[in-house]
């Protein structure tokens, strides 16, 4: 455990990609099995352990420290994890457990039992140590590493970072015959029929870019506005995996039940309302659902909406030209009319200046904006600049005043910089402010200095680590759309806002409104 707890402590002050990779690559080289196996799954999010919750953590505390103090602490430091870590009484009591002990430990133990295990853990660990174990049982390690990352320092130099993700969704923590093979052996011999297929991804289009590239040579597709799945059925099953291989063919019952076909499909998982796409809203809605209801799919039916083959009767298609998976992708389509799939077909243009005037439409029509395909690329995971682009429209803005925020972690956990902002709205008490999105995005790291300063200088109100702050900061807001929500007192939710500039110079008072926004649903 120890070693695990100081890889996430440097991780979490280590600030470039290469040196996080060296890192990583040290520790998986000097650290054993299955310890290393588990510390993968636990950065990659793959480590299945019972949940316990923060009011359990919290309760195991406030057994040994006065809660006053403690509820104090974590006011001021504003991470569980870290005020456990400093709170804690001792400084570890006998040897320190193994990663493989702690899992064990907590995987046996029961619902009961589950919290005198966790102190009994935490006795036998030092201030890192804490800190770790309380990352892993609540989940997310939040040191800057993705699933990508850790596969490539897995791969380093000698193995194909393809050969790695291909067959990743086919093995299970901790990992031993993955290891065993990096380490020389042979290769993990895997039934990865219904498995995953690592996607590939676009990249955003710098508009100046176009100058250099020649239309003839892309292939334009409209960016709908649902979320990428993966859809593969074969003999042996089905399956409908998210872009990041999570399984959600339980969520989707009316899709899975139609996918009597033998293909690995690339698509958009929307839903209908009539004959027409409805908006992402009605999608969120079936979204992350453990039990399906005959009235959800009837009132919002799922499809998916094709724009690549990666398999077809087990011929796999991907080193294949996009031109030619997608003349495949259509006769596939035409010959078997696979039900709850229909095609997305590529968009006809002559110029940049004419698919432009496309794009300019694209929020009219409820849609993302383009994607610039090159017609002779294969199909390679990853994000590889220069083949695929995504042509977005352009976000929506309104300046927004700050009323709440939030100290981050990582390298953030010394300042506030998580911000909660609001628009206004006239009532019968007079004009107030109501919260419509929060981001912590969008600003450099001076002005993260000078944003924690103002929140310092004049916060209002505690609510647990988050401070209300006096109306008093401008903050120039941009989103991807807005849509009607019940759930926020604004009624308004906005989609991926950030922060694109610091008003420090406009007036409160000339802020957005509640209507202003409302108005560009």
């Amino acid at each position: 455990m120890t070693p695990f707890a100081h890889l996430l402590e440097t991780l979490a002050f280590t600030p470039g990609r290469n040196a996080k990779l060296a890192h990583l690559q040290h520790f998986f080289a000097q650290t054993p099995d299955p310890d290393r196996g588990w510390a993968l799954a636990a950065l990659a999010g793959t480590l299945d352990l019972p949940h316990v919750t923060s009011s359990v953590i919290r309760a195991l505390v406030e057994e040994r420290v006065d809660p006053v103090l403690f509820r104090l602490s974590y006011d001021y430091v504003g991470d569980l994890a870290e005020t456990v870590a400093l709170l804690w009484p001792g400084k570890g009591n006998g040897t320190p457990p193994t990663l493989d002990e702690v899992v064990g430990s907590l995987r046996m133990a029961g619902r009961t039992d589950r919290a005198a295990v966790l102190a009994q853990l935490l006795e036998r660990l030092d201030g890192s140590g804490r800190y770790a174990l309380i990352k892993l049982c609540t989940g997310g390690m939040r040191v800057g590493v993705s699933t990508r990352l850790v596969q490539t320092a897995l791969a380093g130099p000698d193995h194909p970072l393809e050969d790695i993700t291909e067959m990743w969704f086919g093995l299970e923590p901790p990992y031993l015959p993955l290891f065993a093979w990096l380490d020389g052996g042979a290769r993990p011999d895997l039934d990865l029929s219904l498995a995953f297929r690592p996607v590939m991804l676009a990249t955003p289009l710098d508009e100046a870019r176009l100058a250099d590239m020649v239309p003839a040579q892309f292939v334009a597709e409209w960016k709908w506005d649902g979320i990428r799945v993966q859809a593969v059925a074969t003999p042996e099953g089905r399956r409908l995996y998210t872009r990041t291989g999570e399984d959600i063919s339980a969520a989707f019952p009316d899709v899975i039940d139609r996918m009597d076909w033998h293909a690995c499909l690339d698509g958009e998982l929307l839903v209908r309302a009539g004959a027409d796409v409805a908006p992402f809203a009605d999608l969120q809605k079936r979204l992350n659902r453990k039990r399906v209801t005959a009235k959800m799919m009837a009132e919002r039916p799922a499809m998916i909406r094709v724009y690549d083959i990666l398999e077809e009767d087990g011929e796999d298609l991907r080193p294949l030209p996009l031109e030619t998976r997608q003349a495949r992708l259509a006769a596939w389509v035409g010959r078997v009319r696979p039900g709850g799939v229909d095609l997305s077909a590529p968009i006809a243009f002559d110029d940049w200046a004419e698919l432009s005037a496309l794009r300019a439409g694209a929020r009219d029509d409820a849609l993302e904006g383009l994607m610039l395909k090159r017609r002779d690329a294969p199909y390679v995971a990853g994000r590889p600049v220069g083949p695929w682009f995504k042509w977005k429209r352009d976000p929506l803005e309104a300046d927004c005043v700050l009323m709440y925020a939030q100290r981050g972690h990582g390298k953030r956990s010394s300042y506030y910089s998580d911000y909660t902002f609001g628009a206004w709205v006239d009532g019968p008490e007079g004009r107030r402010l109501l919260p419509v999105g929060k981001a912590y995005s969008g600003f450099t790291d001076e002005e993260l200095v000078r944003l924690d300063k103002w929140v310092r200088a004049n916060f209002t109100e505690r609510f647990g680590p988050v401070r209300g702050v006096r109306p008093g900061l401008v903050l120039e807001v941009v989103f991807d759309a807005v849509q009607a929500s019940p759930r926020h007192k604004s009624g308004l939710a906005m989609r991926f806002p950030r922060i694109r500039r610091i008003r420090w110079d406009k007036p409160i008072e000339e802020a957005a409104t509640v209507a202003d926004i409302r108005a560009l649903i």
